[in-house]
C-alpha cells in the first residue's frame, strides 16, 4: 500500500484515525483551541467531526496539517 506513495504520511490513514490520534494526543479542549471549529468546541465527538470535516475541505486541511505536525515531534 505505501509503495504507491512512499513519501506521503497521510496515505492509508483514515480521517477517523487522524481525529482519534489528535484527540488522544491533545484532548478535545486543546484540539478546539488549536483548530477553532465548532465540532471540536461544542459537544465534540468523532462522529460530528467526521461529518463536518468530510464536507469542509479547508477544515480538513487544518486537521491534516496538525496531524502531520504531531507525528513529527
Amino acid at each position: 500500500m505505501n509503495q504507491d506513495q512512499p513519501n506521503n504520511p497521510l496515505h492509508g490513514k483514515t480521517l477517523e484515525a487522524i481525529i482519534n490520534h489528535l484527540v488522544k494526543q491533545y484532548g478535545w479542549e486543546e484540539l478546539g483551541y488549536r483548530i477553532n471549529i465548532r465540532c471540536f468546541n461544542e459537544n465534540p465527538s468523532v462522529k460530528s467531526s467526521l461529518t463536518f470535516l468530510r464536507k469542509t475541505p479547508w477544515a480538513r486541511k487544518k486537521v491534516e496539517d496538525l496531524y502531520l505536525e504531531s507525528i513529527e515531534l
